[in-house]
């Protein structure tokens, strides 16, 4: 069963899934073994693995996805930036992954790395995640033949993190219109970057089937039990966290208790997002286990 197919056919309980990302250090490589290790004991439906901007953690991308085929029974799903690369480059890569048995995938336009201003394109590369999908396709149908039809390519979406004057949450159009288009280029599934609103993946799933998108949408969310890795997270993605969650968590007493009151409105969360309907939860857990360990624990999920 692929990770489309999975969100096609009916469930007793929501889907859940994991990103992790390539370790730098072998250190890392000692915790992302533990976490894999821990968080493959929640038979989750699949672990994300991430790949670096401009292709920039390629190589240790596919040796984690390889201990992942090697080591647990979990799905692995290969994220693909087209941003930097040549398509020729990027079609090779994923028929090395299509042949170490990877068949499913999480296409993303992806950033210019950071630092590096005098970075220019690819000549001859992509610049849209939708033409990121199609050439996943073609590549999958090249390589597999029939089968080809069968590999499942996710998307990104934003649900951004803005509101009206009255505080309603605003959805951004082009966000929009630009998931309509990686579905009409071949997208199964959806993740949504983080949210810290419910409203905000609520919104976007009206907007989004409102204008025509009929692939199911996943919400993604990010353990909220750390107020500095919060406080990160807006200047990597842009979206603020409500002044009042910051507030709730850096007025506890100590870090335990920053934890406790963080969890807690992680729980309330993830049970808002699933009583609208939404078909699964996929956990942004950096490599560490605790957090998504205890959510899942206390949510009910596991």
């Amino acid at each position: 069963m692929t990770t489309a197919t999975l969100y096609r056919s009916p469930r007793q309980a929501p889907a859940v899934s994991f990103e992790l990302y390539p370790p730098r250090t072998a250190r890392g490589e000692e915790t992302v073994g533990r976490t894999i290790g821990a968080l493959a004991g929640q038979v989750p439906d699949y672990f994300s693995i991430t790949y670096g901007a401009s292709g920039s953690t390629r190589a240790t991308s596919r040796d984690l996805i390889c201990r992942i085929l090697a080591d647990t029974r979990v799905t692995p799903l290969a994220h693909l930036t087209c941003v930097g690369a040549g398509a020729t480059d990027l079609s090779d890569y994923v028929a090395t992954l299509l042949e170490a048995g990877v068949r499913d995938f999480l296409a993303l336009r992806g950033d210019p790395p950071a630092g590096e201003p005098d970075w220019q394109p690819h000549p001859q590369g992509l610049t849209r995640a939708s033409e990121l999908v199609h050439l996943l396709r073609q590549t999958a149908r090249e390589h597999l033949g029939d089968e080809g039809d069968e590999v499942s390519i996710s998307v990104a979406t934003y649900p951004g993190g803005a509101y009206t004057d009255d505080g309603s949450p605003t959805i951004a159009q082009d966000d929009v219109a630009a998931l309509l288009e990686k579905q009409a280029a071949g997208a199964d599934f959806a993740i949504t970057q983080l949210f810290y609103d419910a409203r905000h993946y609520s919104e976007l799933v009206r907007q989004a089937r409102a204008a025509g998108v009929h692939i199911p949408i996943v919400p993604g969310v990010l353990p909220l039990t750390d107020p500095n890795r919060l406080r990160r997270m807006v200047e990597l993605t842009g979206v603020p966290v409500p002044p009042d969650l910051l507030d709730h968590l850096d007025s506890a007493a100590d870090k335990d208790e920053a934890y406790q009151r963080g969890l807690v409105a992680s729980v309330r969360l993830v049970r808002e997002v699933l009583e609208t309907g939404a078909p699964g939860i996929h956990f942004y857990t950096f490599n560490s286990s605790r957090a998504v360990l205890d959510l899942l624990r206390e949510s009910g999920l596991r």
